[in-house]
């Protein structure tokens, strides 16, 4: 019996790459990296889901998270092609063409030529988490609990009207310098800041028309 390879399956892939699938932008979801990058992130699910589960409801919830998680990876894709298409037209300029560029794609090699590197990187990146959906539920926790305390390495005690903005714009920082700053090194830093701007839409409008889901 053959292996089977669940990352190329299931991760979020590049859409203009072969293996991208639409059912990735869900089951990236529920694929990680590692026993610290799982357990991270039910962590956060569990303290600030929690709250926003007796607030808006089991169905209302599971319809909030999806949504924020599935916005976040198409934020996050097309962040990944305007930069893709960024490098490619470069490298058209000096000459190649499309399909020769597209021909030295490969997940193995890195290339000298920064532009070349740039579009390989992505052409062949796989996105992986839940982050983009537990953003989504950070900043819904810190509009409906603005004044709630958040305790920083379980010991500094800092309102969630502060403490939510501030982890959200450095990861944003960290997006457009691509050095990290709160978030580890490889972070899907657009994925993090599109889940935390879908979760603050939902969440300004459902508090605004106290709609409810039925």
């Amino acid at each position: 019996m053959q292996n089977i390879d669940l990352g190329a399956m299931f991760n979020l892939h590049y859409f203009d790459n072969p293996k991208f699938e639409y059912w990735q932008l869900v089951t990236s979801m529920f694929m990680h990296g590692s026993i610290g990058h799982i357990f991270f992130n039910m962590l956060a699910l569990y303290f600030f889901g929690t709250p926003i589960v007796q607030l808006y409801g089991k169905n209302k919830f599971l319809f909030f998270y999806f949504s924020a998680g599935i916005g976040a990876s198409i934020i996050y894709l097309l962040e990944r092609h305007f930069e893709f298409t960024g490098a490619v037209d470069a490298l058209i300029n000096l000459g190649s063409n499309k399909q020769e560029i597209y021909e030295l794609f490969s997940p193995t090699k890195i290339y000298a030529n920064e532009q070349l590197q740039t579009a390989n990187s992505i052409y062949n990146m796989q996105m992986l988490g839940a982050s983009g959906a537990v953003f989504g539920l950070l900043a819904a926790y810190g509009w409906n609990f603005p004044n709630s305390e958040i305790y920083l390495y379980f010991v500094l005690p800092i309102k969630a009207k502060y403490f939510i903005p501030v982890i959200v714009i450095a990861d944003l920082i960290s997006g457009i310098t691509g050095q990290p700053l709160l978030s580890p090194v490889n972070t899907a830093y657009f994925a993090h800041v599109g889940g935390a701007v879908i979760g603050l839409i939902m969440a300004y409008f459902w508090k605004k028309n106290q709609y409810r889901m039925y």
